[in-house]
């Protein structure tokens, strides 16, 4: 495959075509009769969806993709740059290669990178791909990773592991203990090879499960990509006895809003308040951290109510979310939502609040867009209330 769908005009077809339909392309007749169709096609889909998740793949020639699912799998460039400046050392071991963009990345800031992938295919690609990229310090092995560690008498400064979250026998899973390699179960033998371990897991996955399953959690980092989190990671350190430090990243394109604190049992004394003149929403990595207390008491604003999740406060501050000032605050209530929202056009967001943004709209026929943005959410003397802003960041 590798020499075929390395042919100039080849690659000069699949080019041309990023961005048009597969399922298009695949009534034509196939242009290249000495290599399939399909494998073609594949080609291109899978460049096509690494335009904006993997530029630097994209952008660089003879660069071959694998199948169009490893692409979506993979980390985004954006969030492996990020990955790779949390950690350091001599030498890593990936558990878990697969495309190698994590590997990339983290080739840049360790001296030797041990990269294992099971699928002979992929490693060979991968292998290819990083000549391309001039990465020289990347050791591959076509194996069970486990079987890598247990033949070899190194050992690593950290063991990099994105579990599988697709199991045969359930479909596709969150715990840990289903994934492949099921980490709860290897994490002796791992600390046998290395100090320090990095997990990344399914975004989904709820924080308090993934600290049942595991042991000497030192911190928690939460990655989220314009306002999406994309990835939860759980640095291990052996023998590590101390507070879990959880660490909130949002990425944006011209700043990375950061928060973390510290995660105890200690009882805490959030202030609330009524709304005020400015309203805070917490971006996505904050809201999955559940840090929602530390988030009052380090910010010094107010809550609205223990389970809304929104903050005000009079004075506007710099906050780590979005941003609104309050024009309005109305009951709800049949005679304020004729008055003020029946028939009208605002953005809807419901916080702690007993129904649905849909029931809401067509209950109300309130359109959709426009420069409103209305909060239907619960006070701290739990009454319903709706909170009519404008946006300011």
């Amino acid at each position: 495959m590798k020499n075929s769908i390395l042919n100039k005009k080849i690659q000069e077809f699949i080019i041309k075509n990023i961005g048009v339909s597969i399922a298009k392309l695949a009534l034509q007749k196939n242009p290249f009769p000495d290599l399939e169709w399909i494998t073609i096609l594949n080609q291109i889909e899978a460049k096509t969806k690494a335009k904006e998740k993997l530029p630097t793949w994209f952008s660089t020639e003879n660069i071959i993709f694998p199948s169009k699912i490893s692409i979506e799998q993979t980390s985004s460039e954006v969030t492996a740059n990020y990955k790779s400046n949390l950690i350091f050392g001599e030498s890593i071991i990936d558990l878990t290669g697969g495309f190698g963009v994590d590997d990339y990345y983290f080739s840049k800031k360790f001296k030797s990178i041990t990269h294992c992938e099971i699928n002979s295919e992929l490693s060979n690609i991968v292998q290819h791909n990083f000549e391309q990229l001039h990465v020289e310090n990347c050791n591959f092995h076509t194996d069970d990773s486990r079987n890598v560690l247990q033949s070899s008498n190194k050992k690593w400064d950290w063991i990099y592991v994105d579990p599988s979250r697709r199991n045969d026998a359930k479909g596709k899973v969150f715990m840990l203990k289903d994934c492949l390699p099921n980490v709860p179960e290897s994490l002796d033998f791992y600390f046998e090879k290395a100090n320090s371990i990095l997990i990344k897991t399914a975004p989904l996955l709820d924080i308090s499960a993934g600290l049942s399953e595991l042991k000497f959690v030192k911190n928690i980092h939460i990655i989220a990509l314009e306002g999406e989190v994309k990835e939860l990671l759980f640095e291990i350190e052996k023998n590590f006895s101390g507070f879990i430090t959880i660490k909130t990243a949002n990425i944006l394109k011209e700043k990375i809003e950061n928060f973390e604190f510290i995660r105890s049992e200690e009882i805490e004394f959030p202030s609330y308040h009524l709304p005020q003149k400015y309203l805070y929403e917490p971006n996505a990595a904050i809201m999955k951290s559940g840090g929602f207390d530390k988030v009052s008491i380090y910010f010094k604003i107010n809550k609205l109510h223990k389970h809304s999740h929104l903050y005000t406060s009079e004075n506007l501050i710099t906050f780590p979310g979005r941003i609104f000032e309050i024009e309005k605050t109305i009951s709800y209530s049949k005679t304020d939502m004729k008055n003020d929202l029946e028939n009208k056009q605002a953005n809807i967001t419901t916080r702690n609040f007993p129904d649905t943004v849909e029931n809401i709209r067509k209950k109300w026929k309130i359109k959709n867009g426009g420069n409103t943005y209305c909060f239907f959410t619960t006070d701290k003397n739990d009454n319903k209330i709706v909170l009519i802003c404008r946006k300011i960041i």
